[in-house]
């Protein structure tokens, strides 16, 4: 085979860049070797895999259908060399060379508490962290970009593995001073209300948004958005100020319920819950780091008695 990874991993760049010279940049080639590289693999092939539009490199149906497969080898290979690259799968050296995704919530309030506990103090041993709304880490996912995700919403990527992490519990809470109280904490606000009243929100694509819907939904029929973020800890302090009521995790409320400056109403909606997923790529390679890091996952959950 006269196929190169090293050709692979300048086609993903061009796929990526657009242009030769872009990508030429990306690997530390001069362009003239970056062209050199693609044509002689357009050779080997015997097939083009972009289309030349002007200066840019557009991928033609060839290149869509190679490039699941280029991620995926060089994805492999970057394995092997991580797998080896330290002599121990655990302490100092166990979190090098994984790079973990985790959409918002988890990532602010969860991940830390599970590196801590997993990792040494070694800056070096912790694995990379991409922090972003569950949609775009399962795109991470699905193109390699991260090894694994930990999401809280379902997964539309027909390419990744989902499997139950967490569980997780969902509240209602305002300012204490919002009109849906009336003046009292302890009154029991009824499903009317909440059917009028205005509500923050996450944005499209966020897990939260979408669990909080479903969770709702059933209920109040629709939700009347009073302000949209794109940030959790946005929401709560936009509440506390009596922007509008909101539904939140627990455990990114609970300072502010500590504080007073948040109230939970008391309502006759069922509990609500949703749950928490580790997702990766089904042709990933579970590497010992990788493997490492998800068995913390699994203890942080047994010890919350998630599952």
């Amino acid at each position: 085979m006269r196929l190169t990874l090293r050709q692979l991993q300048i086609f993903l760049a061009v796929a990526e860049s657009g242009s030769t010279a872009a990508a030429a940049e990306k690997v530390a080639l001069s362009q003239s070797a970056a062209s050199a590289a693609l044509n002689e693999m357009e050779g080997l092939l015997d097939i083009k895999l972009f289309d030349r539009v002007g200066k840019r490199l557009i991928l033609n149906d060839s290149g869509r259908l190679m490039l699941p497969q280029a991620r995926q080898i060089l994805d492999a290979a970057a394995t092997i060399e991580q797998q080896f690259a330290a002599s121990d799968g655990s302490g100092a050296s166990a979190g090098s060379g994984v790079h973990i995704g985790a959409s918002t919530t988890i990532g602010i309030y969860l991940l830390p508490g599970i590196l801590a506990a997993a990792y040494t103090r070694d800056a070096e041993a912790y694995p990379r962290v991409t922090i972003a709304n569950t949609a775009e880490i399962a795109a991470a996912v699905a193109n390699f970009d991260v090894d694994v995700g930990l999401i809280e919403g379902p997964c539309h990527e027909p390419d990744l593995k989902t499997k139950l992490w967490m569980r997780d519990e969902l509240i209602i809470v305002c300012s204490p001073h919002h009109p849906i109280l009336g003046g009292k904490p302890d009154r029991k606000v009824p499903v009317s209300a909440l059917r009028k009243a205005g509500w923050l929100l996450r944005e499209p694509g966020s897990g939260t948004r979408e669990a909080v819907e479903h969770a709702l939904m059933p209920h109040l029929h629709s939700l009347r958005p009073a302000g949209e973020f794109s940030n959790s800890e946005a929401i709560k302090h936009a509440a506390a100020e009596g922007l509008g009521i909101t539904c939140l995790s627990r455990c990114v409320v609970a300072d502010l319920i500590a504080m007073g400056r948040l109230a939970e109403p008391r309502t006759t909606l069922p509990p609500l819950r949703r749950n928490f997923y580790l997702i990766y790529n089904r042709h990933k390679i579970l590497s010992a780091r990788l493997t490492y890091f998800l068995d913390a996952c699994r203890k942080r959950a047994s010890e919350s008695a998630g599952l």
